[in-house]
């Protein structure tokens, strides 16, 4: 009902609606419009209350309310439901329990702030509440598991176009997964999955994007490594139209991926590279070492050619090396 309310409101612009014209077009009662408004102003809503005139919306709250999210959405797969958190641990420990329980395709899960937000190689991720895109995106696809951790580069590639359609700001994929601007970390991309022998259950696709966060909200030893869209645009960017724009880039690559495999992916990927063509140091598990990222195979790993020759990385921690 608030969100039907809300769509009233919306569509009336900065005019007022009445109550009784609300009541009469959802076919509920005066005093449960009331109710409804007052719910939407407990969780933010600012909307003015005349006592001839009627409501009228005058802002809304930065929060990635489902209702927010839903309005204007393009999709018809994610977001299909959408399970909001103001906090929780994880959005991806609450969508892998969600998707055990079958939840539907398309699933979403998403938070105000996360307190055991995490990434690649179990380490954690900085998520305040309000300062960014915090979701995880529950996937049934149907390919064989062995084809699974390339969804890690399908969601890097939606990641970066979805930022750039919504703010304007060029970044690009750090192998695998990582989003960076000007060197600084903006993204960070978790994949885990469910899955027999020769069957997936389910894909969680998390996604940590910092939107709104400014340099000094970061704590202090991740000021000079990370940012946020809003750092580079150097405006306000809305949170809800980040998340919108990475739901629709990722469901058009999704499908694209079910009808014609990885390779579009993996030629997108290439594109937005800032790892391909650079030197490189290589961890993975306890040995190190240099070279120049040569090409992204068709696996997914990382070629890198070495003074000893040509080199697959799997699984490890690939770092940009500065030149000069």
């Amino acid at each position: 009902m608030r969100a039907r309310i809300l769509k009233l409101l919306r569509q009336q612009s900065q005019d007022y609606l009445s109550g009784e014209e609300i009541s009469r077009q959802l076919a509920v009662s005066r005093t449960a419009v009331w109710k409804h408004i007052q719910e939407l102003k407990n969780h933010g809503y600012e909307i003015e209350a005349h006592p001839r005139k009627g409501y009228r919306l005058k802002s809304r709250p930065d929060l990635l309310l489902p209702e927010e999210i839903r309005a204007g959405l393009a999709t018809q797969l994610l977001g299909k439901q959408i399970v909001h958190f103001y906090d929780t641990s994880s959005t991806n420990n609450e969508a892998k329990r969600l998707a055990a329980d079958d939840a539907v395709e398309g699933t979403i899960v998403v938070s105000e702030a996360q307190t055991l937000g995490r990434g690649r190689l179990n380490r954690g991720w900085f998520s305040p509440p309000g300062g960014g895109v915090w979701v995880s995106v529950i996937l049934r696809p149907p390919f064989p598991p062995q084809e699974a951790p390339k969804c890690t580069l399908m969601a890097a590639v939606a990641t970066v176009e979805a930022i750039r359609e919504a703010s304007g700001l060029n970044c690009g994929i750090k192998w695998p997964n990582d989003i960076l601007w000007q060197g600084r970390k903006l993204v960070g991309i978790l994949t885990e999955m469910s899955a027999e022998m020769d069957a997936i259950n389910f894909v969680v696709l998390g996604i940590g994007i910092n939107v709104s966060l400014q340099e000094s909200d970061f704590p202090e030893e991740l000021r000079n490594i990370g940012a946020s869209v809003s750092m580079g645009a150097e405006r306000e960017v809305s949170r809800v139209e980040v998340l919108q724009k990475l739901l629709e880039r990722l469901e058009y690559w999704y499908q694209v991926v079910k009808q014609e495999g990885f390779e579009p992916v993996l030629e997108a990927w290439r594109r937005e590279s800032v790892t391909l063509g650079q030197p490189v140091r290589v961890l993975a598990g306890e040995e190190t070492y240099d070279g120049v990222a040569e090409e992204l195979a068709e696996d997914g790993s990382l070629l890198v050619r070495t003074e000893n020759g040509l080199r697959r990385v799997l699984a490890g921690d690939v770092s940009l090396r500065l030149q000069g």
